[in-house]
C-alpha cells in the first residue's frame, strides 16, 4: 500500500511538516515523487518511520538515528528485545513500588501491620532490577546463574540492620577513594585511606555477596576496570578517576 504525505501523517500521528523536514535531511525520503510533485510512501518507508520512532523514544538523537539506519549490520530486532526487557524489568519495578506503596498507606492509615523488612523491600528489588538490566549479563558470564541467583537471594533478604550497614560502608568507601583519587598519584596503597577503601569494600562485598574469598574479590576488582559500565560506577562518584585505584588496594590487600 502507497499514502501521500497527508495520509501518512495521519497513519501515524507525524506532521507533514516533520516528514517533510525527514526527507529534507536523508532520514526518510519517499517512494518515489508522483507526477504531480508529491511524496509517495511505500511499506518500506513506513516501517522505517516506525523504527525512526521507536529510536526517538529510546532517546536517540536524529542524527544517529540516520547513521544507525543506514548500518548494513543493523538488526532492529535486537534492538527492539533489548528495549522490551527494559521496559519489563522498568514494569517489574513500577509494580512492586506501587505494591509497597499500598501496603505503606495502609500501615499509616492503621489498617495493617508491616514489619521492618517488609519497608524496605520494594527499594531492594528497584536496586536488584537496576544492576540486573546494567551487569547480569557480563556477572552471569563470569560467575555463572548459581552464584548470581544466591547474590539474588541474600540481597532480598538483607536485614534493615544490614542495609544500612551495606549503605554505610559504600559511603565510606566513596569518601577515601575521593582522598586517595584526589591526592597525588601514584596513590599510597600502605595509607589510612587505602586500608579504609578495602575494608569498605569488603564488608560491602561480605554483606551483598552469597560468600567471600581474595579470588573473588580480585575477580571483581578487575571486572569493575574492564568493564565500562563498572567503572563509571565508581569514577562517577568521586572528582578524579578513581576504579583503578580501587582495583589496586584490592589487589594489594589480598596478595598471598
Amino acid at each position: 500500500m502507497e499514502y501521500t504525505i497527508q495520509k501518512l501523517a495521519r497513519l501515524s500521528g507525524v506532521s507533514s511538516r516533520t516528514l517533510r523536514y525527514y526527507d529534507q535531511i536523508g532520514l526518510l525520503p519517499p517512494k518515489r515523487i508522483n507526477s504531480s510533485g508529491y511524496r509517495i510512501y511505500g511499506q518500506a518507508e513506513v516501517d522505517r518511520l516506525q523504527q525512526i520512532l521507536f529510536l526517538k523514544n529510546f532517546g536517540v538523537k536524529l542524527e544517529e538515528i540516520k547513521t544507525t539506519l543506514a548500518d548494513p549490520t543493523f538488526d532492529i530486532t535486537d534492538l527492539l528485545e533489548q528495549q522490551r526487557n527494559q521496559l519489563e524489568q522498568q514494569l517489574t519495578q513500577l509494580t512492586a513500588l506501587i505494591r509497597s506503596l499500598n501496603q505503606t498507606l495502609a500501615y499509616y492509615k492503621g489498617e495493617k501491620n508491616m514489619t521492618d523488612k517488609e519497608k524496605f523491600t520494594a527499594f531492594k528489588n528497584e536496586k536488584l532490577q537496576e544492576n540486573e538490566a546494567h551487569y547480569g549479563k557480563e556477572i552471569r558470564e563470569k560467575y555463572g546463574e548459581e552464584t548470581v541467583a544466591a547474590a539474588n537471594q541474600k540481597w532480598l533478604q538483607l536485614t534493615p540492620k544490614e542495609y544500612r550497614q551495606l549503605q554505610d560502608a559504600e559511603a565510606r568507601l566513596f569518601s577515601a577513594l575521593e582522598i586517595l583519587s584526589s591526592g597525588p598519584q601514584p596513590a599510597d596503597l600502605d595509607s589510612q585511606a587505602a586500608r579504609q577503601v578495602f575494608e569498605a569494600h569488603k564488608e560491602w562485598l561480605t554483606l551483598a555477596a552469597p560468600f567471600y574469598n581474595t579470588d573473588y574479590h580480585r575477580g571483581l576488582a578487575d571486572m569493575y576496570v574492564n568493564d565500562e559500565r563498572f567503572a563509571a560506577y565508581y569514577n562517577d562518584r568521586t572528582s578524579q578517576p578513581s576504579v583503578s585505584i580501587m582495583r589496586d588496594i584490592i589487589f594489594h590487600y589480598t596478595e598471598a
